[in-house]
């Protein structure tokens, strides 16, 4: 099921050119994540709580245009299937409704000891 959510763009997240300096399109994707996974119900300090964590293992990124300050973008996450230990992600960032970035994010889940373990059903 996709899920949207917006942000702005403020001073802290630009560079000296004034655009979203590289990194910080990382922690919108991530930010983008963790409210798809409190949409569904369940906030993930509680999945973390009960021994799931959610890990990035790859992630391809394709940055097409910037976004400068101010800006109010917004980014649809789309689940693109996986398996019971892998699941991937599509994620696109949108100012003004164009793609300005692109992402495919192949998640894991692991346990408290840091090992692979099957995603919980509904996640």
């Amino acid at each position: 099921m996709e899920h949207r959510i917006s942000f702005k763009v403020y001073y802290e997240d630009t560079d000296s050119l004034g655009v979203v300096y590289h990194a910080n399109y990382l922690k919108y994707l991530e930010r983008a994540r963790t409210e798809r996974l409190d949409a569904s119900g369940k906030p993930i300090r509680h999945w973390n709580q009960e021994g799931f964590n959610f890990a990035v293992y790859k992630l391809e990124v394709t940055f097409l245009k910037p976004a400068r300050l101010g800006d109010v973008c917004e980014v649809v996450t789309t689940p693109q299937g996986g398996s019971e230990y892998r699941q991937t992600l599509k994620q696109v960032i949108l100012l003004r409704g164009e793609v300005i970035t692109e992402a495919v994010v192949h998640l894991v889940c692991l346990d408290e000891k840091m090992q692979l373990r099957e995603f919980p059903p509904g996640v």
